[in-house]
């Protein structure tokens, strides 16, 4: 008689009452039940491997876009300081021209024309196109004359730099990419958890073959059935990466 774990006793009795025929059977579903569990194993490890690429690559993706976005934020502010220094000479020396009669006061600062021969109409021609829009929108309120026009060019709607816009696009991408690598991580550790319990399965029906007792068969494999289903209905429910 081989070796079994539960052979203490006489299980000769269990034996007539279980016929051979159902013995063969349970052998049988052990069998059907570890190959179905190994092909899940096989299935859930591949599965956590995909997700693992994904998640090294999404992050490697916000890093990338993080980086970049820090670059165009510089160029924004570097951008914002040669706009800064360019409108503060350009302030200081119209006011220079006016007081040396090079350039005559406008009429109010909407009606504002450079004058080409001076150091005033000099600097301001020079703006930067992307700065130009906000300085116009911002003489057509009359800042010089009218206290409740903005203060600045700085603080109109048409001060729109498209370095910072290019830094934020991508901040919002290196967000949204390290949210991808969070929920791939997730999926990953979904799958391992199935894994091991299809490991479970596999255990059960392999202690099932080893057990004397037709009973205790019924039962172990029965546990093993009842596993297999419930981490069948968990891994349908994950979603796949191929």
């Amino acid at each position: 008689m081989p070796a079994s774990i539960d052979s203490d006793g006489d299980p000769g009795e269990e034996l007539r009452i279980f016929p051979e025929a159902l013995t063969h059977n349970l052998e049988l579903a052990a069998t059907i039940l570890m190959a179905i569990a190994a092909v899940l194993t096989a299935w859930t490890a591949f599965q956590s491997s995909k997700w693992s690429g994904v998640q090294a690559i999404e992050f490697s993706e916000a890093g990338a876009a993080r980086t970049e976005s820090t670059v165009f934020s510089t160029r924004a502010g570097q951008q914002a300081l040669v706009d800064i220094s360019g409108f503060t000479n350009w302030l200081n020396a119209l006011q220079a021209d006016i007081r040396a009669g090079a350039v005559d006061p406008p009429p109010s600062a909407a009606e504002y024309e450079p004058a080409f021969d001076s150091l005033s109409g000099f600097l301001f021609v020079r703006f930067r196109e992307e700065f130009k829009p906000a300085v116009d929108a911002w003489l057509d309120t009359d800042p010089f004359t009218d206290p409740e026009a903005p203060t600045s060019p700085f603080v109109m709607p048409e001060y729109d730099l498209e370095a910072n816009n290019m830094a934020d696009d991508l901040m919002n991408a290196a967000d949204e990419s390290a949210r991808l690598a969070r929920v791939a991580n997730q999926n990953s550790d979904d799958y391992v958890i199935n894994a091991v319990l299809a490991a479970m399965v596999l255990f059960f029906a392999g202690l099932s073959t080893k057990l004397l007792r037709p009973r205790n068969r019924l039962l172990t494999l029965g546990l093993g059935v009842v596993l297999l289903g419930f981490t069948v209905y968990l891994v349908v429910r994950l979603p796949i990466e191929i």
